[in-house]
């Protein structure tokens, strides 16, 4: 269930382009979605910190296919991960990476 929710939120947050991101779950999943659009490869246990290091460069360049992309962008830049780190973070990222339904909540 946390998973859906986490899901859903970044979702509708990039969809109505409003709010931030409350944590690492949703990171984790805007951060598998970043990486499928990007077609960036991603090891799937990488912690907290050093999948944000991996992100900050594609992130800097501040672009997007359409302003969904560019919200998702925004998210990720300015969230700052917590330490904290299991195995439902990475069950997560794989989902964003593997997304099939692009900006649908269902």
């Amino acid at each position: 269930m946390v998973t859906l929710t986490a899901r859903q939120s970044v979702i509708i947050k990039c969809n109505m382009q409003a709010s931030v991101m409350l944590g690492n779950y949703e990171f984790y999943y805007g951060a598998g979605l970043f990486c499928r659009l990007r077609g960036m490869d991603v090891q799937e246990d990488i912690r907290p910190k050093d999948l944000k290091e991996l992100l900050l460069p594609e992130l800097e360049q501040k672009s997007g296919a359409d302003e969904r992309e560019k919200y998702l962008t925004k998210l990720l830049l300015d969230y700052s991960p917590l330490e904290e780190y299991d195995g439902q973070m990475k069950e997560l990222l794989l989902w964003g990476l593997k997304e099939d339904k692009l900006w649908k909540v269902s």
